[in-house]
């Protein structure tokens, strides 16, 4: 994965780009995540309705998924490094934007657009990071970046509604900008030039799972656990309150430590996918069933949530890091486009979990919205068993060919 620019980097100069992407997650994050802590003042203040107002999730989840393929595409011939510095200038000025907007329909816009270069991001800052270290340390350049989600997913609600209740909403998304600006100047700084090198045209880009059938059961296997997981994380709340009647504050402590869960998952997977990825997913995959599974049989006490939740955590950030790996071993020449094509899913996988979800719980219960989640993460173990019997059983029927 690595290039020969990246090779001739020292060490420290390789991890400080690394680093410099890794802050690049941080703010598209945690700008992403912000609004959920601040719809009711954002509401009141541009005078919509807090449904209206979280629009600026929905919208921002929406663009980072949709258009993700095509501007990747179109992008194919511009310097990686320039990308990137782009990508970030877009998202102060968009936060700059929301911070001084007097409308709601200015800040909806430019929540858009910035969800567009979230999407891009995705698809390229991985692809960066693994790029500047050497080849045997590319997992774990995957894993210190993918911990900046994990950091944010923490962080980014919780901080920025600290923030807004000691100023306003205003100063909060102002204070973002001029992150989004320091991780402009750190990869600008950092992250030295990385020419575009399998980024593809976008009528190839959608041909690339009718190609490849590899690909193709990846993708496949990451849109069943995403959409099980987030079938049920949409309702985590709603279902620790019914189930176990905890406090508000003990659920936010909860979701933290879920996050710092992820960061761990992230960090054990970047040591053991070189060895053996398949099992590492599996493992991560078994974690997930297992920690939805313990969530119905003994989610109802707040030890049996702590042990749900922390399980449940590192499985999932072990389960982002593999699927990383994965869609680079599917499609190692055109893994940008691959990403791309992953970043759209995921998003779209997203949105589906949670409105399946819903029904599900409207239907059946907050429990059934659980076991939605326990069938979905089931599948994508189950699919992983049988990608491996169809490759022995291709290999087997090539190696009985080649001796007739």
């Amino acid at each position: 994965m690595s290039t020969s620019s990246a090779t001739a980097l020292s060490p420290f100069r390789a991890w400080l780009g690394v680093a410099a992407i890794t802050a690049s997650l941080f703010v598209f994050v945690t700008t992403e995540l912000m609004p959920v802590g601040l719809l009711t003042p954002i509401s009141a203040s541009l005078t919509v309705s807090v449904g209206i107002a979280g629009m600026m999730v929905t919208a921002y989840g929406i663009s980072a998924g949709v258009g993700v393929p095509f501007i990747v595409a179109w992008t194919r011939k511009v310097n990686r490094r320039m990308l990137l510095a782009v990508l970030l200038a877009v998202l102060a000025i968009g936060n700059l934007v929301t911070a001084l907007a007097a409308d709601f329909a200015l800040v909806l816009a430019a929540r858009l657009i910035m969800g567009f270069v979230h999407g891009v991001f995705w698809a390229i800052g991985v692809a960066m990071a693994m790029r500047l270290v050497p080849e045997d340390k590319a997992s774990k350049a995957a894993a210190v970046v993918l911990s900046g989600m994990s950091v944010a997913t923490v962080l980014g609600v919780p901080l920025g509604t600290f923030i807004e209740d000691l100023t306003d909403w205003r100063t909060t998304f102002l204070i973002w900008s001029g992150l989004s600006l320091v991780a402009f100047l750190a990869v600008v700084a950092a992250v030295p030039s990385l020419p575009s090198r399998s980024a593809i045209p976008v009528r190839e880009v959608f041909q690339l799972p009718v190609k490849n059938g590899r690909l193709r059961v990846v993708m496949f296997t990451v849109a069943l656990y995403v959409l099980g997981h987030f079938g049920v994380y949409t309702f985590i709340r709603p279902f620790m309150e019914h189930s176990a009647s905890v406090s508000a504050a003990l659920i936010t402590g909860l979701l933290i430590v879920f996050g710092v869960g992820g960061a761990v998952g992230n960090f054990i997977a970047g040591h053991t996918v070189n060895k053996n990825m398949r099992v590492t997913f599996i493992v991560a995959c078994t974690g997930l069933v297992v920690s939805l599974l313990l969530l119905l049989a003994i989610g109802d006490t707040i030890v049996g949530l702590a042990v749900a939740v922390v399980l449940w955590g590192v499985s999932f950030g072990a389960a982002n890091l593999c699927q990383v790996n994965m869609m680079l071993a599917a499609a190692p020449d055109t893994f940008e486009a691959a990403m791309s094509l992953n970043t759209m899913g995921y998003n779209i996988s997203i949105a589906l979990g949670a409105l399946l979800g819903g029904l599900f719980a409207n239907n059946f219960g907050l429990a059934g919205a659980v076991w939605f989640g326990v069938a979905l993460t089931a599948a994508a173990l189950l699919a992983t068993f049988g990608s491996h019997r169809d490759a022995a059983r291709s290999s087997a029927e090539g190696d009985l060919v080649s001796s007739s």
